[in-house]
C-alpha cells in the first residue's frame, strides 16, 4: 500500500470528509500543550494537520517530531471554522484530523531556516541546495522552468519535429570559448571534448535527411562565470531544412509569442517583434542587444558642433572621434552628485569625461561658456530636448563613445526605474558582420560561428572586403539579454573552405578540425538554418530573475566550485596514470 495517496496542496474543501494518507515534511509545529499543529509540507504544498491527545499514539509522534522531520500521516479532511480560515493558504479552508502519525525519518536542524524568507550565503545556498529546494519560492522556479520546457516540447511536436540526441563526447573544435576536455583512456594522449554546442551535428542531421530537429542539449564552456553565463547550460538546439532567415524567426517569434501569452500574458511590448540592424544597434545603443523598454538612444551632434572650437569636440573629431549625446527628459535639476555619479559611469568605458547641459530655466553647462549660442541651440534641436531636460555627451573614439554611452543609458534606466519588470521587450538583431579583423592575432575571424551563410550579392567582398559580407544571421534579445540566436548555414564545401581560409585556418587544419561537416557538404546538403536559444536566459528574463542559480537545480558558485560535492577536485594517481597522463606542477 503507498505511502500517500493525495498531494498536502491538493486538498479543498470539496474533501470535507474524505480520508487520506498523505507524507511530507514538518514546515511549522506549534505545541499548545494539548493541541499539536504541524504544518506538513509536500512538492505540491501545505497542509495544517491537527493532532490531538485523543490519538495518543499519534499525537506522541507529533510531539516528538521537528522540522524537517518527515512524517506519514492518515487521517480525515475537515473544514475549519469560520474564525480559523486562513485566506494566506491555498488549503486554508481545511484541516486533517490524523488517526496515525507515523515518523519515517528524523531530520537534523538545518543550516538556514526553510519555512521562512530569509537571505542565506551563496555557498551555504549552494553546499546545501537539496535544502534550499524544500523553500516553496526556490523550488517554485525550477518546476516554472520544466513548465517551459514542457511548453516548448509540446509546440515543436506539434509542428512535426523530432527530437534527437547528439553525442556530449565529441572532437574539439575551438573556436571561441574554451573546450573542457575529456581523456581517453583507450587511447592515451587523445582527447574529446565536450560540445559548446551542437552546431556541426544538428547541421549533419539536416543532411541526413531530417529536415525538422530539435533537443534541449547540455553545452559546455570552459569560460569565467558571471549572473547570467556559467560552465554549463542548456539550449533549445533547433535546425530547419529548406528554409531562409525569414522561416528560422517567423518560427521562433510564434514560439516564444506563445510561451510569453501562457506564462506572462500581455506582457508583450511589441507584435511583431521590431527588426533592428546591428549597425543602427551600435550607433543608437553601443550595443548589438539593446533594451527597448526605454528610449535615451544616443543621438550624433556632430553637424551640430563638427566646427565648434571648443577643445574637447575638436579634438575628438579631428583624431577621427565623433561626439554623441543622450537626453533624458525632465532631468535639467539633477544635482552635482548625481552628474558626477554619471560621470564615474562614463569613465568605466573610457570617456575622460561626461559633458552636460542641462535646458533649465537657466542654463546649466559647465561647457556652455566654450559652445557659441548657436552650438548650443544645434544642439537642442538635433536632440530634442525640450525645457528641463538634460542632455549628456561624450566626444572620442567610437569605440569609447559606444561603451561609455551604454553604460550611461543602463545605470539610467535602473536609477530612474524605467526597465518595467512586467513588460518584455523582444527584438530582432540582423545584419551583423560575417567576419571581423583581429589585428593581434593577423586574422579574420567569425562574429558569431564560421558556419554562418552570407548574401549572395555580398560574394566578391569575400576577396576584396571580408569585413563587409554581412551574415544571415539572427539574434533574439529580450529586455537587453541575448536570448540566443542562429543563422542559415553555409552548404557548400568551396564557400565552407573560404570563410575558414580567411580565419587562417590551412588546408590541413580544416580538414583535421572541421572535415565532417566540410565532407558531407559534397553530398547533397540541403538549404538549412536554425537557432540556439538559451533556456536558463529565457528564464531569467521572462519572469525578471537576477541570477542564473535560482532557476539551475544544482548551480555552482560565481567562482565556479561546487562546495556540495567538492569538485572541481583531486582524483587518485592511478586514474590518472591509466589515462596515460602525467600532471605538471601548479602553476606559481
Amino acid at each position: 500500500m503507498m505511502l500517500k495517496d493525495t498531494y498536502c496542496g491538493d486538498l479543498r474543501a470539496a474533501h470535507d470528509g474524505q480520508r487520506v494518507r498523505l507524507a511530507g515534511w514538518v514546515h511549522r509545529r506549534r505545541d499548545h500543550g494539548g493541541l499539536i499543529f504541524i504544518d506538513l509540507r509536500d512538492s505540491k504544498g501545505i497542509v495544517q494537520v491537527v493532532l490531538s491527545p485523543n490519538e495518543p499514539a499519534a499525537h506522541a509522534a507529533a510531539h516528538r517530531s521537528r522540522i524537517e522531520w518527515v512524517l506519514a500521516i492518515e487521517g480525515v479532511v475537515r473544514r475549519r471554522s469560520a474564525e480559523t480560515l486562513n485566506p494566506k493558504m491555498e488549503t486554508g479552508e481545511i484541516e486533517v484530523v490524523p488517526l496515525s502519525c507515523t515518523v519515517l525519518a528524523e531530520a537534523q536542524t538545518p543550516p538556514f531556516y526553510i519555512n521562512e524568507s530569509a537571505d542565506v550565503e551563496e555557498q551555504l545556498r549552494v553546499k546545501f541546495r537539496y535544502l534550499d529546494l524544500r523553500r516553496p519560492e526556490a523550488a517554485a522556479w525550477i518546476r516554472k522552468r520544466h513548465e517551459v520546457v514542457r511548453f516548448i516540447r509540446e509546440y515543436l511536436y506539434a509542428l512535426d519535429f523530432t527530437e534527437i540526441e547528439t553525442p556530449t563526447l565529441i572532437k574539439s573544435t575551438p573556436e571561441g570559448a574554451r573546450d573542457f576536455l575529456v581523456p581517453s583512456r583507450m587511447r592515451p594522449g587523445t582527447f574529446f571534448a565536450l560540445p559548446q554546442s551542437p552546431q556541426i551535428l544538428k547541421q549533419l542531421l539536416m543532411v541526413a535527411g531530417f529536415e525538422k530537429y530539435f533537443q534541449l542539449a547540455r553545452c559546455y564552456r570552459d569560460e569565467d562565470f558571471r549572473a547570467n553565463r556559467v560552465a554549463e547550460h542548456t539550449q533549445l538546439d533547433l535546425e530547419m531544412s529548406f528554409v531562409e532567415p525569414e522561416d528560422v524567426m517567423a518560427l521562433i517569434e510564434a514560439l516564444y509569442t506563445a510561451i510569453a501569452e501562457k506564462f506572462v500574458p500581455g506582457a508583450i511590448q511589441w507584435q511583431p517583434f521590431p527588426r533592428l540592424d546591428y549597425q543602427d544597434c551600435m550607433a543608437r545603443y553601443g550595443i548589438d542587444r539593446p533594451d527597448l523598454r526605454y528610449g535615451l538612444a544616443f543621438v550624433d551632434i556632430g553637424a551640430a558642433v563638427g566646427d565648434s572650437s571648443f577643445q574637447v569636440f575638436a579634438n575628438a573629431f579631428a583624431a577621427g572621434g565623433e561626439a554623441k549625446a543622450i537626453r533624458i527628459p525632465g532631468k535639467a535639476d539633477m544635482t552635482r552628485k548625481e552628474i558626477d555619479e554619471l560621470t564615474e559611469v562614463a569613465r568605466s568605458g573610457g570617456a575622460k569625461g561626461l559633458a552636460y547641459i542641462g535646458f533649465a530655466a537657466e542654463l546649466r553647462s559647465p561647457i556652455a561658456k566654450f559652445l557659441t549660442p548657436d552650438e548650443i541651440e544645434a544642439i537642442r534641436a538635433s536632440t530634442g530636448a525640450q525645457q528641463g531636460d538634460l542632455v549628456v555627451i561624450v566626444a572620442d573614439q567610437p569605440a569609447i563613445v559606444a561603451r561609455s554611452l551604454f553604460a550611461v543609458r543602463d545605470f539610467i534606466g535602473d536609477k530612474l526605474g524605467l526597465k518595467d519588470p512586467s513588460v518584455l521587450a523582444f527584438t530582432w538583431v540582423t545584419g551583423f558582420p560575417l567576419l571581423e579583423w583581429h589585428p593581434d592575432e593577423g586574422r579574420w575571424d567569425a562574429t558569431h560561428n564560421p558556419f554562418s551563410g552570407f548574401h549572395e550579392e555580398d560574394r566578391p567582398l569575400l576577396d576584396s572586403d571580408p569585413g563587409a559580407v554581412i551574415a544571415k544571421q539572427y539574434d533574439l534579445v529580450l529586455n537587453g539579454v541575448e536570448i540566443g540566436g542562429g543563422s542559415v548555414r553555409i552548404t557548400n564545401r568551396a564557400d565552407q573552405a573560404k570563410v575558414l581560409t580567411l580565419m587562417n585556418h590551412s588546408p590541413e587544419a580544416q580538414q583535421e578540425r572541421f572535415g565532417v561537416i566540410l565532407d558531407a557538404l559534397e553530398y547533397g546538403a540541403p538549404p538549412m538554418g536554425g537557432v540556439g536559444m538559451g533556456i536558463e536566459r529565457l528564464m531569467m528574463a521572462l519572469f525578471n530573475i537576477g541570477h542564473i542559480r535560482d532557476v539551475t537545480a544544482f548551480p555552482k558558485m560565481s567562482s565556479g566550485l561546487d562546495p556540495m560535492f567538492g569538485a572541481p577536485s583531486e582524483v587518485d594517481l592511478a586514474q590518472i596514470e591509466e589515462l596515460g597522463l602525467r600532471l605538471a606542477p601548479a602553476p606559481a
